[in-house]
């Protein structure tokens, strides 16, 4: 089409998209957020790019010193429950076969200083006085994973439930009235079509309206081939559906450890997968000189990074993003071991514009601990534009509303501009990009505003689409409300 005038090729494109449009159905997404940690929203894209962002390393956030807890303490998982930050670990002080694992429970106000109560639930080397919540139950806390369960009408006493292993046998669920008090919720295995030898998690999914457990599969028989992930489902925690082998599109295979997926607090619609990506010999010392370092000649020789991918449920993550979320570190002590783990869950911060990432740093040492990153809310992701400016439209959509709002930042240069379209890649009158006040900053929250006295509610029921024109800017999501 480079040879017809811009008229004719803006004519072009709007039949187009019509057409696409037309054939394809259009979704509602009322007043939900979203984010670009995909191609779902996007419908093409001009000298723009989606760039992953990098969370910034903090200080250690809790020390695995403790003598029930020790340089094996892994997975885990962060609940934030009203403003109370639960974080539930395993400790486990030797890797040798035979040593018990127990359950271990810190908590936060804030996310940055935690604190390890003594619970006195547990005689541990002959005292109470330790922040242990489960112990001596067939060793189910090598893999124990609570979620807070939003269903709609579930019982108090039911709250809290979490999903544990045996790793050659099957997953079994446990229920707690406060977090703290832990029974088995039924006996038996609720599933056992699997290998579990990993961090196995559950939640209520809102969007698909049922219960998702993502657990560890193999692609061989038995513990052969390439570590991966599968998924079953249930709307009452008794009947699962068979399990799904995740597909990850046209990527190559990798050993993913963890899945670390969970609904994203503020677009639970979206599952974030922060993983631990595993290459099991590819070491970056020599042999001697790494099972030095974890005094383990069966987890020195290896590696692993930390990465981002996402889901919006049934059977595919999507893997836009190749590289790592987070990098190993700077320090030796990160690159060697089962090291890197994500911690399951999300805190966001007090200020309004951050949230926190959690990870486990010196795994099989020592100094074994939790790091603690910052990323900025939404910030996984963003459309980038360059100096030279670009162009983003969206595919057709439904919304409710009366704003729009956006999170995006530019350099003191850039500048957005949004256009709101009809179906057919037109401007509406009144929401031309010319008429949208320039916007730029560095803001969560900014509501779009345009010239014009036009209402936006006028819009509501319509089929519509955005143009987002951007230089110097990076825009991370939108939301009508």
């Amino acid at each position: 089409m480079n040879h017809l005038d811009k008229k004719t090729r803006l004519l072009v494109w709007g039949l187009v998209l019509f057409t696409f449009s037309s054939s394809a159905e259009i979704p509602d997404i009322g007043d939900r957020r979203e984010l670009f940690v995909d191609s779902y929203m996007i419908e093409s894209m001009d000298n723009l790019s989606l760039r992953l962002h990098e969370p910034r390393r903090e200080e250690p956030a809790l020390h695995f010193n403790a003598p029930w807890e020790g340089r094996y303490s892994a997975y885990a998982t962060v609940l934030n429950d009203n403003g109370l930050f639960r974080m539930y670990y395993r400790g486990l002080p030797s890797a040798e076969k035979g040593t018990s694992a127990v359950t271990c429970y810190a908590e936060s106000r804030d996310g940055i200083h935690w604190e390890k109560p003594s619970l006195g639930l547990f005689e541990i080397d002959g005292s109470k006085d330790n922040n242990v919540v489960l112990t001596g139950v067939d060793d189910f806390s090598r893999g124990f994973s609570p979620f807070i369960d939003t269903r709609p009408g579930i019982p108090k006493e039911e709250r809290y439930k979490a999903v544990a292993a045996k790793s050659k046998e099957g997953l079994v669920l446990f229920v707690s009235g406060d977090g703290l008090h832990w029974n088995r919720m039924r006996e038996g295995y609720f599933f056992t079509q699997g290998m579990f030898d990993s961090q196995n998690v559950m939640f209520w999914s809102e969007s698909e309206a049922c219960y998702v457990c993502y657990f560890r599969t193999w692609t061989g028989i038995g513990y052969t081939g390439i570590r991966t992930i599968s998924r079953t489902t249930s709307t009452d925690l008794l009947n699962w559906t068979d399990p799904v082998a995740m597909d990850f599109g046209n990527t190559p295979m990798e050993h993913l450890y963890t899945n670390g997926t969970k609904p994203y607090f503020r677009a639970p619609h979206i599952y974030i997968g922060l993983a631990k990506r595993f290459f099991p010999e590819k070491a970056a010392f020599a042999n001697d000189k790494a099972q030095a370092m974890v005094h383990d000649p069966n987890h020195g020789s290896s590696s692993s990074d930390s990465i981002f991918m996402t889901s919006r449920g049934g059977g595919t993550y999507d893997r836009t993003f190749m590289e790592a979320f987070i990098r190993p570190g700077n320090a030796e002590e990160d690159w060697v071991a089962r090291d890197n783990t994500p911690a399951l869950g999300l805190v966001p911060a007090a200020n309004g514009r951050e949230m926190y990432i959690y990870r486990m740093s010196h795994y099989g040492q020592p100094t074994s601990h939790l790091t603690r990153y910052t990323l900025r809310l939404d910030g996984f992701v963003s459309v980038h534009a360059p100096y030279q400016s670009g162009e983003l439209v969206t595919k057709a959509f439904l919304f409710s509303g009366s704003e729009l709002e956006i999170n995006y930042e530019s350099s003191a240069a850039g500048e957005i501009r949004i256009e709101m379209q009809d179906e057919q890649g037109a401007a509406i009158p009144g929401f031309s990009a010319n008429a949208c006040i320039p916007i730029f900053g560095n803001e969560i929250s900014r509501v779009v505003k345009w010239s014009s006295d036009t209402d936006l509610k006028t819009l509501v029921g319509k089929t519509v689409r955005l143009r987002v024109v951007m230089k110097d800017a990076d825009l991370y999501s939108f939301q009508f409300r």
